[in-house]
């Protein structure tokens, strides 16, 4: 005969709720409650970074008549990783394409308008197109 499918099995009937996990605390000295933390003073506003001077120039040789806007020209002291998430911010902002070659940064689409406004207002100094 088999067991019904529904049938509940107590695994630990003898063990109750955390009901009274608080009676375990009564005796123990915990010492004092700790102190608030410091107030925290509100940040003075920042004047925008100026990263340096970018060019942007239009082209559209090797990629089938379609424009792009490649942004070049970066300073030294920008690396790599600043400049992947400068090209991801610009995709988001665009919403198109784009992509990092070395240190250049593709973007699809004839745009230039919209990529220096981005720029600008990120604290680059653009040149070009």
């Amino acid at each position: 005969m088999r067991p019904e499918k529904n049938k509940r099995v107590e695994i630990n009937p003898a063990q109750q709720g955390l009901a009274g996990f608080g009676s375990v605390l009564d005796g123990l000295d915990l010492g004092p409650l700790p102190a608030a933390p410091p107030a925290v003073k509100p940040a003075e506003p920042q004047k925008p970074r100026r990263f340096g001077r970018i060019v942007l120039r239009r082209e559209t040789a090797h990629r089938g008549g379609k424009a792009v806007v490649v942004i070049h020209d970066f300073p030294p002291e920008i690396t790599a990783p600043e400049m992947e998430m400068l090209a991801k911010r610009l995709r988001q902002a665009l919403g198109t394409g784009g992509t990092l070659k070395g240190r250049t940064i593709e973007m699809q689409g004839d745009q230039p308008e919209k990529v220096r406004a981005f720029l600008e207002k990120e604290g680059w100094q653009v040149a070009g197109v």
